[in-house]
């Protein structure tokens, strides 16, 4: 299968395994599509996004531009679009796991994921410039809400490829690892993620979309919704007995 869902305990992962490249092609968008759908439906507490073979991605299979139209290409990337805003919308924490090369759709997916680690020496690049095109997938606006205009202008139009830990500077992924304990690392965290008050981090989610979307005194104005409707939680109300008894950090969530 071009992508799969798989499930350790409470955290999801979401497998892409699609040739040597993982290149995006309609089966891979049928099948990745499947599996985040199944993990949203699972009732995982965590999800990681990786990918196996020797790259995260090398890109879009360009043989399915060959003679698009107009209204061709715009449904393509609606429908490329939709499976970032699927991993946006998700109430539950998301990692892109990355290593190696990982181009265009990939690092466009990556970027609707809540954090992106990747591995040293990992290379990301948005580069449509080569058949004349502009990245479709929402990755040149999510690199200049990271990174800022001026770096998204450069980095998309140069369509280079960038390093790990340039990204890392640039705000774009949060954290470079080795190699060797990227995957491992990346779930254990993933995990630490899944035992918390995953309806707070549900909320945490909404809060800081509504800041980025419209400003932070419209984000301050939802906290009402948000953040105050934490207290009729069964974690909250649990989490706070548990603080009043036994001290902090004693607490466990169920996701409630």
């Amino acid at each position: 299968m071009a992508a799969s869902f798989e499930r350790e305990g409470n955290v999801g992962v979401v497998v892409i395994d699609h040739g040597d490249l993982n290149l995006y092609d309609p089966e891979m968008h049928r099948e990745l599509g499947a599996a985040i759908e199944e993990a949203a439906a699972s009732g995982v507490r965590a999800l990681v996004l990786r990918a196996k073979g020797g790259v995260f991605t090398g890109g879009v299979d360009v043989h399915g531009f060959e003679g698009l139209s107009q209204q061709q290409g715009a449904e393509l990337f609606e429908d490329l679009v939709r499976l970032v805003h699927m991993l946006e919308d998700m109430p539950l924490p998301v990692i892109s796991c990355v290593h190696a090369l990982c181009l265009t759709w990939g690092l466009e997916l990556s970027l609707g994921a809540d954090m992106v680690w990747a591995a040293e020496g990992a290379q990301f690049g948005l580069v449509e410039r080569v058949v004349g095109l502009t990245p479709g997938a929402g990755g040149t606006q999510r690199i200049a809400e990271r990174a800022g205009p001026a770096r998204a202008r450069e980095f998309v139009m140069s369509g280079g490829l960038y390093p790990a830990e340039t990204f890392e500077r640039w705000n774009v992924i949060n954290r470079v690892l080795p190699a060797e304990d990227l995957l491992e690392k990346t779930m254990k965290f993933a995990h630490q993620l899944a035992d918390g008050p995953t309806v707070a981090h549900a909320a945490t989610k909404k809060i800081i979309r509504a800041q980025v979307e419209d400003g932070t005194r419209r984000a301050d104005a939802r906290i009402g919704e948000y953040a105050a409707a934490l207290f009729e939680t069964e974690d909250l109300q649990k989490a706070v007995k548990s603080f009043l008894a036994d001290g902090p950090g004693k607490a466990t969530f169920e996701g409630r």
